[in-house]
């Protein structure tokens, strides 16, 4: 199945509202069960009520970071694409055009599009260094979290926003 350069995923400030409107509603919703004394509220203490909605709000942060991480993901192979596809001349669309010859969209993430961006752009090195670590992250939150938690960094849903926005708004992108 072809994939379409037009990516139908959500912008960072996207995934930001739908975070802040999942976490208010979480919020919203088991505090006034908690309050109304609901069937399932009853035996909670307060310590027990505000552990929970604490471990909800965890839950969500942590499938909004997986959807950062798509997004950012996106962005490169979507830019990847355009480079291979448009045949610019600068030398990062040229190795990615040898790249797409061997792999076309079945390019790897970190192998064959962020090792070009580290060799045509070494100012980007750190930067693409957090970004694998987050990807060790992802892939721990991917693969249903059976393994301990990767230690590579400290990674939640603001620091990955950060990165992002980061990545964002330093690579020369494509379509950025």
């Amino acid at each position: 199945m072809a994939r379409t350069l037009a990516p139908e995923g959500q912008s960072l400030a996207e995934i930001a509202g739908y975070h802040n409107d999942a976490v208010d509603s979480l919020s919203f919703y088991l505090r006034s069960l908690y309050q109304r004394s609901d069937l399932r509220f009853l035996a909670y203490t307060q310590i027990e009520y505000d552990e929970l909605l604490s471990g909800r709000i965890d839950e969500t942060e942590l499938r909004s970071s997986l959807a950062i991480l798509a997004a950012v993901e996106a962005a490169f192979r979507v830019d990847y694409q355009l480079r291979a596809k448009q045949r610019a001349k600068d030398p990062l669309s040229r190795d990615f055009r040898a790249i797409y010859k061997l792999r076309q969209e079945r390019a790897r993430f970190d192998e064959d599009l962020l090792d070009p961006w580290t060799r045509h752009y070494p100012l980007f090195r750190s930067l693409i260094g957090e970004l694998r670590g987050a990807l060790h992250f992802r892939h721990w939150l991917a693969h249903g979290r059976y393994w301990k938690r990767p230690v590579h960094g400290r990674f939640d849903y603001l620091s990955l926003y950060d990165l992002a926005e980061l990545i964002f708004a330093q690579f020369p992108l494509f379509h950025n």
